[in-house]
């Protein structure tokens, strides 16, 4: 991913929380035919604060999950490169965000784009350990709390259908395109236009400017 600089994290936390808190990747790889994509539920496997680098994620470990019936699946290598697309809050900026003219249109967006290696794992025990964790991480962080326990006997069954891996990071880039290339009269006008919008996704890149500064 091309990064500016001006929209490079501005601390390894940024990327970080990113991964945190989307959940949802997109998992990008080639297949015999051609690229192969799919959404899929990431989290953390090893402590992100390890990490090293601009994003903190290099040498970091994810773990995801996806439908053995799916023919990326079938693909998967030991080994294979791969990316892992996370993608935050964004939204069009209109011109008349900014006040002045002459001006152009924009799209604001945080991503984050994760390299590494993919490591299927086996059905079983391996892949309920990624099924358990992924609902432990969920329920603490967007879910209720839910207990999982009364549902294990559940998850067995299905385990069968579904393909966990661990996906090691090599390389990371984070992009914060947050108007940072604007004065900061004009940033803060973009800022209030989207805090006043109807538009939760809006809202969501004021919170996302205002959090990162």
């Amino acid at each position: 991913m091309f990064v500016p600089d001006a929209y490079r994290p501005g601390d390894p936390g940024w990327a970080r929380d990113v991964v945190r808190g989307q959940g949802l990747a997109l998992l990008a790889g080639n297949g015999a035919d051609g690229p192969l994509a799919t959404h899929c539920p990431v989290i953390p496997w090893s402590d992100l604060e390890s990490g090293t680098g601009e994003t903190g994620l290099v040498g970091t470990v994810l773990a995801g999950h996806l439908n053995r019936s799916n023919p990326h699946w079938s693909a998967l290598r030991e080994g294979d490169r791969a990316l892992l697309v996370f993608a935050g809050p964004n939204t069009y900026i209109s011109p008349t965000h900014y006040g002045v003219s002459p001006a152009s249109p924009t799209w604001n967006f945080v991503s984050v784009h994760a390299h590494g290696t993919i490591h299927p794992l086996e059905s079983g025990e391996p892949t309920m350990e990624v099924i358990r964790s992924t609902v432990r991480t969920y329920e603490e962080h967007i879910g209720t709390g839910w207990d999982m326990t009364a549902s294990l006997p559940y998850f067995e069954k299905i385990v069968p259908g579904v393909g966990a891996f661990l996906f090691r990071v090599t390389a990371a880039e984070g992009m914060f395109k947050l108007s940072q290339e604007k004065p900061d009269d004009i940033r803060d006008r973009v800022d209030s236009a989207l805090a006043g919008s109807t538009e939760e996704r809006a809202r969501e890149v004021a919170a996302t400017m205002r959090r990162y500064g």
